[in-house]
């Protein structure tokens, strides 16, 4: 009989923080604190600011915990280093703290409006439909994601608590911006787990179309997230020439992204394909913050940036190719 290897505390608060996966959480938090940052027009009062921010990002880590326990045969294909395969978390583990956030996340809701505790039973229902049904089905699970990111967006547009007839037409129009954008983020994170998700029997885009019609929709899903953002603030006039200094950096990142991966495609690899879209990630950080530059003091948004920034980079650095890739011993 095989030995049930023993894992030490710290390799397993260790195998808990690969689950959190900060590189994408830290921009849920944003694109609400961005939404709550619209509505008030500048920088919302700080205990509203901190629950708009810290509530998406727990109901996002509970629904990492919920993925990855309803992927955890999949992930033993092509994964089996990653927490729950491995041994580091046992599947019941992870359904106990995801909910432990999931509770936490409903609880701190309460403290907002009516809006905010539905949309928390919204959401709810968007992941698990997200991990349990669309996943495997092709853009409409890319979507389904994007959605997901939208109800991040009103999460922070309602802390606010107005009323939706008070709410600007561009406020609405704006959710199509994280819409886009998290759905083509989405299909580009598909394109490196192709191999696996063939084998696991996953009907993903990229595995159903391949890579090139995989990188021409996200090239048009960019371009339609970048007009509206791009369109709307010249339309309306509700940010300051903050935003546009930063939208510079955006594209520049974009356009590198874009050079990277056209060049990358006739020698793709699994790791090519983190790496462009570890660059996504940062890009998007910019994208959420561009808007909250707009709107607050630039010292704020200075900090609310540079700290995401450097969450989102490290996490990347120190976290994300352990979790990809099992490490060579």
């Amino acid at each position: 009989m095989s030995k049930i290897k023993k894992y030490t505390v710290k390799e397993k608060l260790f195998a808990h923080l690969e689950t959190w996966r900060l590189y994408t959480v830290i921009w849920c938090g944003l694109v609400s604190f961005a939404g709550s940052c619209l509505v008030f027009n500048g920088f919302p009062p700080l205990r509203i600011s901190l629950l708009a921010f810290i509530i998406p990002m727990m109901g996002w880590t509970a629904g990492l915990y919920l993925s990855d326990y309803l992927d955890r045969d999949l992930d033993s294909i092509q994964k089996p280093h990653r927490p729950i395969p491995s041994g580091r978390i046992k599947p019941k583990e992870a359904l106990i703290i995801g909910a432990v956030f999931a509770i936490t996340g409903f609880g701190l809701s309460i403290l907002l409006g009516l809006k905010n505790i539905i949309l928390v039973f919204v959401v709810a229902g968007l992941v698990f439909s997200y991990a349990k049904l669309s996943k495997s089905q092709g853009f409409f699970g890319n979507f389904n994601r994007g959605v997901v990111t939208v109800a991040a967006y009103f999460f922070g547009v309602f802390s606010i608590d107005p009323e939706i007839s008070s709410i600007p037409i561009y406020i609405w129009i704006l959710s199509l911006v994280f819409l886009f954008h998290d759905t083509n983020s989405n299909l580009v994170g598909a394109i490196r787990d192709m191999e696996g998700d063939k084998k696991g029997g996953y009907i993903t885009f990229p595995v159903k179309y391949g890579i090139k019609k995989s990188v021409t929709v996200s090239f048009i899903l960019t371009i339609i997230w970048l007009s509206i953002t791009l369109y709307l603030p010249f339309k309306y006039d509700f940010v300051s020439n903050n935003f546009y200094y930063l939208m510079i950096l955006d594209i520049s990142i974009l356009t590198i992204l874009y050079v990277y991966l056209i060049s990358s495609i006739r020698n793709y690899s699994r790791k090519k394909g983190l790496r462009f879209h570890e660059f996504f990630v940062i890009e998007r950080v910019t994208l959420a913050s561009a808007f909250i530059f707009g709107l607050v003091d630039v010292k704020i948004a200075l900090i609310v940036y540079i700290a995401s920034l450097h969450i989102t980079a490290i996490s990347q650095f120190t976290l994300r190719r352990r979790y990809e890739f099992e490490e060579k011993k």
